[in-house]
């Protein structure tokens, strides 16, 4: 991957994902990328993302997570197995603690990595900071997901030969 390039641009340019979709015009569109063991992204809330006057919308703050901690556990799966393009990943289940508010004058920054690699399932933390304080923490379970899952060809053409060589890889 380019180290000026997202994990979203790289792999998913034409993924319509509300939180990381570079496509989906009126969506997030975080920037993960790759800095030594962590995934991190820092990311500027527009005044439409207010829960009130000054402060963060705690369900903005649960998709940044989640979407930036999807991306973390994908490349953990292609960093573990060698693999030059993502397989399809899916949230299985996620937890989010809204620790302190999340003030909207300066972007805010996310942090991921993963902490268990076992076959086509991983598990990531995160944390969401500004302002030097972390405002919010994420534990996910995320799962790599096979052809005839509605989500199997959201990053690319499940008839592709690239994709089809990483799903066939691991299944």
């Amino acid at each position: 991957m380019d180290a000026a390039s997202s994990l979203q641009d790289q792999y998913a340019p034409r993924s319509v994902c509300f939180g990381c979709g570079p496509a989906n015009e009126n969506g997030l569109q975080i920037k993960s990328r790759v800095e030594g063991d962590l995934v991190v992204c820092d990311w500027e809330p527009r005044p439409y993302h207010h829960a009130f006057e000054g402060v963060l919308n705690g369900g903005i703050i649960g998709t940044l997570l989640d979407c930036h901690s999807n991306w973390t556990a994908v490349h953990g799966m292609m960093e573990r197995e060698g693999a030059s393009v993502p397989r399809p990943t899916v949230t299985s289940e996620y937890s989010v603690k809204l620790l302190r508010p999340t003030p909207m004058e300066h972007p805010v920054r996310l942090e991921a990595r993963v902490v268990e690699l076992s076959g086509d399932r991983a598990s990531v933390e995160s944390t969401l900071q500004a302002d030097g304080k972390v405002r919010a923490t994420f534990n996910g379970k995320f799962v790599a997901v096979r052809e005839g899952h509605p989500a199997f060809a959201r990053w690319g053409s499940s008839s592709s030969p690239s994709v089809q060589r990483a799903t066939s890889a691991k299944t």
